[in-house]
């Protein structure tokens, strides 16, 4: 059990917070639409977990040649490819089924989710700069699924703040694999091949643009006209630092102390992105939920 546990990489279910962005940021605060996002939040986290087993089921052979990956329970040999196959089926109809306690819609977007990881696992993946767009659309449908799931519209400022830092995150997790491999993994082994298409100049470039785009958006978003108007208040500008601060704690972790090649497992373990992590949401929700 503890073999198809790792297998289902429950740390990740961080990144499924982008379902609950649509019910915080759109104002709506009922507890009936609240269990519909937690619903939906549980579909999310099953069906990124069948991809992750459908990723490791490709992957099989390059993990075992990596440094790291090849400890994966697949490739070590604690899960067997035929128990992974099953254990993935049963997480997707999981899926769908809690998708469907909530809304068609819902469905939809998880069989779409579904779709691109398995054109992503099979040849996607392989070119440069897609990649990452494709790893982004995914985070897209989460926040769609939080808002159009549950009938809410989706705010453009919402979708592209969640574009900006979900490309950052992905060109961050490109450069640690391409230092690790760099520095572990010896001369003519493959592991992923994208990876020999990026140059670490490349990648600094792209996170440069990222990270920026991604403080300069959601900056503007605090202090837009409709943003104030939707929510009454010109306070979440004061939730932009915890912003900075994370990006650039996590922009530390990735070149000083060699992390940041999986965002979810960063939040959780190091103590000052969670920190910036809390304070950004906790004070997102004492502003939004108060009124004076």
């Amino acid at each position: 059990m503890s073999a198809f546990l790792k297998l289902a990489r429950p740390h990740q279910y961080v990144k499924n917070g982008f379902v609950l962005m649509g019910p915080i940021f759109g104002g709506v605060w009922s507890l009936a639409l609240v269990a519909e996002a937690m619903l939906l939040f549980a579909a999310f986290s099953c069906i990124a977990s069948a991809v992750y087993v459908l990723n490791d089921l490709f992957d099989v052979e390059a993990d075992r040649n990596h440094p790291t990956k090849r400890l994966r329970p697949i490739a070590s040999g604690a899960v067997s490819v035929g128990g992974a196959r099953r254990f993935a089926a049963v997480l997707a109809l999981a899926a769908i089924a809690l998708a469907a306690l909530v809304s068609p819609v819902s469905v939809v977007i998880i069989v779409v989710y579904a779709l691109m990881q398995y054109g992503y696992s099979t040849a996607w993946k392989h070119i440069v700069v897609l990649d990452v767009f494709l790893i982004s659309f995914g985070f897209m449908l989460r926040i769609l699924i939080g808002t159009l799931g549950l009938g809410i519209p989706p705010s453009s400022w919402l979708l592209l703040c969640g574009l900006m830092v979900t490309l950052f995150l992905g060109f961050a997790k490109r450069h640690s694999e391409l230092a690790q491999v760099a520095k572990s993994v010896p001369d003519g082994l493959s592991t992923r091949k994208v990876l020999d298409d990026y140059s670490p100049a490349m990648i600094e470039q792209y996170m440069s643009i990222s990270a920026a785009c991604t403080i300069l958006a959601y900056s503007l978003y605090t202090v837009a006209p409709e943003t104030i108007a939707r929510h009454g208040t010109t306070n979440l500008v004061v939730t932009v630092p915890f912003v900075i601060y994370g990006i650039f704690r996590y922009l530390y972790l990735l070149h000083g102390q060699r992390h940041g090649g999986d965002a979810s497992r960063e939040i959780l373990m190091d103590p000052h992105l969670m920190a910036s992590a809390g304070g950004w949401f906790g004070s997102v929700i004492a502003i939004l939920g108060w009124r004076p």
